[in-house]
């Protein structure tokens, strides 16, 4: 399954490199890219652990950018 999600309040590109290498190395993430322009995160993972990649990825982009709001 693969989705976009908005990242409110991206304001740096660094900081979506970061996001993107971390959330790449996230267990069951297929591919993870976040484009700071645009300021979306896009995800691919397997539909079987769909619901629990995301919910890692939105723990750890709270956890890298705490100001970010994954919408």
């Amino acid at each position: 399954m693969k989705q976009s999600f908005r990242l409110q309040g991206l304001d740096c590109a660094n900081c979506a490199a970061k996001l993107e290498r971390a959330l790449a190395k996230l267990d069951g993430m297929e591919h993870a890219s976040v484009n700071f322009l645009t300021q979306r995160m896009s995800l691919q993972a397997p539909d079987a652990r769909w619901d629990e990649v995301v919910a890692a990825a939105k723990a750890l982009v709270k956890k890298l950018e705490p100001d970010v709001v994954v919408a």
